[in-house]
């Protein structure tokens, strides 16, 4: 049987099975370490950051709820150490965190064919917060509730950013020749 990742994390919090907490490990390290990475822009500090994120989940449900799944727990643990990250290495004052999405993204190591890097590139061209909504929606695959958590926004603010997202990215992939065909 497969559990799911709450059922997974209650059989940690309730018996401590070091097994449980490494199988959601396994489940969420490397799309987690490669969505902190587009804050930090370093894979060795995504990587440490990720770890501390697990920590504080190993460490017991602070503020995890019913209310959004694990995965949306997590990865808005994660965004909140890369935030505090780069708040320690730069001044308050100078960061937009609709900047700190960096030009590295998790899709361009993975996917090889000339279609796929153009999709890369366009997502790099758009503003940060439509390419974060865009990678949280259809690459890492959450609701929009779960991406309004994450990214500390309301469902209508959500709502708004995919759909301007979605256009910023099809005039940057028109803009470089990406041609695509509408299935009927």
């Amino acid at each position: 049987m497969h559990e799911t990742d709450e059922q997974l994390y209650d059989i940690f919090l309730t018996t401590g099975s070091e097994e449980a907490l490494l199988t959601l490990i396994r489940r969420h390290r490397g799309s987690l370490v490669l969505f902190i990475n587009g804050f930090v822009r370093d894979m060795n500090t995504a990587e440490e950051l990720a770890l501390d994120a697990f920590a504080e989940v190993a460490a017991g449900p602070t503020f995890f709820s019913d209310k959004s799944s694990f995965k949306t727990w997590l990865f808005s643990i994660g965004r909140n150490q890369a935030l505090m990250y780069l708040r320690k290495i730069v001044p308050m004052d100078d960061i937009d965190e609709s900047d700190v999405l960096g030009d590295a993204s998790p899709e361009y190591d993975i996917l090889r064919d000339e279609r796929n890097r153009m999709l890369y590139e366009g997502l790099r061209r758009i503003n940060a917060d439509y390419r974060r909504i865009l990678i949280l929606l259809y690459f890492e695959e959450m609701t929009p509730e779960e991406a309004a958590s994450v990214m500390g926004k309301n469902r209508k603010q959500i709502y708004n950013l995919t759909e301007r997202g979605k256009a910023a990215l099809k005039e940057e992939l028109l803009k470089m020749g990406f041609e695509y065909e509408i299935g009927v």
